[in-house]
């Protein structure tokens, strides 16, 4: 399951993204309107939580061109503002639950558990190319009777792969996808990882492999 956080207080944006990594989501952080909504139109998420006070872009404004599009993922607005107007607002522009701040993390984790427990009939839990299966319920990669683990970070960059095969993604863009604008983690962590996957892909004998191109960065291919 993949979650879209829009948040403009970093550290508490951080602290969302540790709490929900931990019950198994795949989480994405952004810090303004703007970058919501282009992450909103390159990947597919489970639940959209969204600030309302954001930079550049609104919260409400994301969730009405998140809505212009007929996307029907449930969206949580989270915000400081807890005044029945604005409730209101965030309700009648397509928000399906709303938290103020403070909340409690329990709280928070439970509601997001409830809106991604709604939207399970939206997408598809089972990632597909050439010979290898991802179930992204269980974290497992499978090719044939053959069946692996992956750890989160594993998951998340087969997961991109397989949603986007033959893209070259550049190793910055990796980066910044998987591990975030904020992370401490070196350039060398995103060649570790890809080296971690390319094992699994071998182990499971699977025909599919990540390529380097030079230059240029990674791109999921079948071996011919």
């Amino acid at each position: 399951m993949r979650i879209l956080i829009a948040e403009d207080e970093v550290e508490l944006a951080k602290g969302l993204k540790f709490l929900l990594e931990k019950n198994k989501f795949t989480v994405d952080i952004v810090h303004d309107g703007a970058d919501a909504l282009d992450c909103f139109h390159y990947a597919e998420y489970d639940v959209v939580v969204l600030d309302i006070m954001m930079p550049k872009v609104n919260g409400l404004e994301v969730l009405r061109q998140i809505r212009k599009r007929r996307s029907g993922v449930p969206v949580l607005m989270l915000t400081a503002k807890a005044e029945v107007e604005d409730r209101v607002a965030g309700l009648e522009a397509g928000a399906d639950d709303y938290l103020p701040k403070p909340f409690a993390t329990k709280e928070f984790i439970a509601r997001v558990k409830a809106l991604s427990r709604r939207n399970a009939g939206y997408t598809d839990l089972v990632l597909s190319f050439g010979d290898v299966q991802l179930d992204c319920n269980r974290y497992e990669l499978s090719c044939r009777d053959q069946t692996v683990r992956l750890n989160n970070k594993e998951f998340q960059l087969t997961e991109l792969f397989l949603q986007h095969p033959h893209f070259v993604f550049s190793a910055n863009h990796l980066m910044d996808k998987i591990w975030g604008q904020d992370s401490e983690a070196d350039m060398n962590v995103v060649w570790t990882y890809i080296g971690f996957v390319r094992k699994k892909l071998r182990q499971i004998g699977s025909s599919v492999e990540i390529r380097t191109v030079r230059g240029a960065g990674y791109s999921l291919e079948e071996q011919k």
